[in-house]
This record gives C-alpha cells, sequence and structure tokens, in this order.
C-alpha cells in the first residue's frame, strides 16, 4: 500500500484520500485535506501551527523514550615536541626561574656572538690571504673557471672578398 506524506503537515495520506495540487511550474503537492490545502495556500508556515508534525518535532513534543543526553567531547591538550627541542627540554625550560631563563638566554647570544664574530674574521684573513696571492700574480680567488683554464679566445682574422 502506497501512502504520501502531506506537504504541509507531514501526516501520512492513505490511498483515496487526500487532494492533489499541481502549481503552475508542474511542482506537485498533496494535501490530507482542505484545512492543509487552505493553510499552505495562506503561505503559512507549518514550524508555527502547534498541531504540525514539523511544529511538533522543532519544539521536541511527544518524544517517546527520553534519549540520553549526548556527551560532548571535551579537547585534550597534548605537548608535542619542536623540531628543534625535545618535550624534556621544553619541560625543563619551562619550569626554569625567570631570572635563569634570562641568564640563560644572554649566555646563547654572547656564544653566538663570539662564533659569528670568528666566522667573520676568519673569512677577513681568508679575503687578504687571496688579495695577496692575487697581487703576487696567482689565480684569481684561488679558483680557476674552465673557461679561465682555457685561456682566452683566439682572434678571428676579419676577411672580405
Amino acid at each position: 500500500m502506497r501512502t504520501y506524506d502531506d506537504t504541509f503537515s507531514a501526516t501520512k495520506i492513505y490511498p483515496g484520500k487526500g487532494k492533489l495540487y499541481v502549481r503552475g511550474d508542474s511542482k506537485v503537492f498533496r494535501f490530507q485535506n482542505g484545512k492543509t490545502e487552505s493553510l499552505f495556500l495562506q503561505r503559512k508556515n507549518p514550524r508555527r501551527i502547534a498541531w504540525t508534525t514539523l511544529y511538533r518535532r522543532m519544539h521536541k513534543k511527544g518524544i517517546s523514550e527520553e534519549v540520553a543526553k549526548k556527551r560532548t567531547r571535551r579537547t585534550v591538550k597534548h605537548q608535542r615536541a619542536i623540531v628543534g627541542a625535545s618535550l624534556d627540554v621544553i619541560k625543563e625550560r619551562r619550569n626554569m626561574r625567570p631570572e635563569a631563563r634570562t641568564a640563560a638566554r644572554q649566555q646563547s647570544i654572547k656564544e653566538s656572538k663570539e662564533k659569528k664574530a670568528a666566522a667573520e674574521s676568519k673569512k677577513k684573513a681568508e679575503k687578504a690571504k687571496t688579495a695577496a696571492n692575487a697581487a703576487k700574480g696567482g689565480v684569481r680567488g684561488g679558483i680557476a673557471s674552465k673557461q679561465g683554464a682555457k685561456g682566452s679566445a683566439p682572434k678571428v682574422k676579419a676577411t672580405t672578398r
């Protein structure tokens, strides 16, 4: 047995009962009786009419078994290691006193500055060495390119007819 749902009230329409309404754009609407048809044609909102299924669903009426309240998932915070430091190092730094942390920061800054200065002085020494070598007439920069090793290209004699 084929049953249809009322377009307005969402109640069941059994065979041989109800009305069929076809709108100008060929959309089909089925109504249980003249009452639902009339309310539909008056453009009433079924969610605001107390006896319709939509109203009852929206206002949680007539739900037979009490559904247990859904438990919401609590977000759990996890600590993860960062690329530069392991989890132990991060925890250790977090538990440090502020004075100790600033002292450690100052120490690391000082070390990095010393390392940078050493690299700079090494670079300067290397530059001075290559400059002295170039002054003697050695290979410029200590690196000879393939093109430089071959020597300059031979000059082409211009000939005309």
